[in-house]
């Protein structure tokens, strides 16, 4: 049985599922009636970060051209630039029992690309949603629905799964960033 979350709430994934190594990470999306004169491609991307919250190296910055990371921990499942169609758009998969202990937390988060020079942001975004589920089973453990929060945001931290004392637990974040991709990046440490 899913558990839905409201924005900052946090939930035990690996204590309260015993046996769960692999999850899935599906994210969706839909689009408002809007013709901004280009297509919107949502991009969805996992940030491996230390204790400190910075990513150490540029592989360890999962996305749509760096589909895995060195440990084999966290892959990108391949970019959709439609989000058409109901369910996940996109998914990024994490094996707990691979991630390498200098990592204490992996950022979940979406991009608008080229945000700007198309004139789009998450105001022109609704149905936007989070999930795991057991990889194993296809179970859905946590839902989070972002609601409507948003206006000129081009980047959402969605949530965050971090360590803490030997488990894995799930944050429901939903903090929205300008400056798109970039800004993220920033954000954890990485030149741009």
């Amino acid at each position: 049985m899913s558990i839905s979350l409201s924005k900052g709430q946090r939930i035990d994934l690996t204590k309260t599922n015993p046996g769960l190594t692999k999850a899935v990470i599906g994210l969706g999306w839909d689009i408002n009636q809007y013709d901004s004169g280009a297509s919107f491609d949502l991009d969805a991307s996992a940030f491996l970060t230390d204790a400190n919250g910075n990513v150490q190296n540029d592989a360890e910055f999962v996305f749509y051209n760096n589909l895995q990371d060195p440990s084999g921990a966290v892959a990108h499942t391949g970019d959709n630039r439609t989000g058409e169609g109901e369910g996940d758009d996109e998914q990024l998969t994490v094996d707990f029992s691979k991630v390498p202990s200098t990592v204490e937390k992996v950022a979940i988060t979406v991009t608008i690309h080229d945000a700007d020079s198309r004139s789009q942001n998450f105001g022109q975004v609704h149905n936007a949603f989070v999930r795991v589920a057991n990889e194993e089973d296809g179970q859905e453990l946590v839902r989070y629905d972002l609601g409507e929060d948003f206006s000129i945001e081009t980047a959402v931290v969605v949530c965050e799964l971090y360590r803490h004392n030997g488990e894995w637990k799930f944050s429901a974040v939903g903090s929205g960033f300008s400056g798109g991709l970039a800004a993220l990046c920033r954000n954890y440490g990485l030149e741009v």
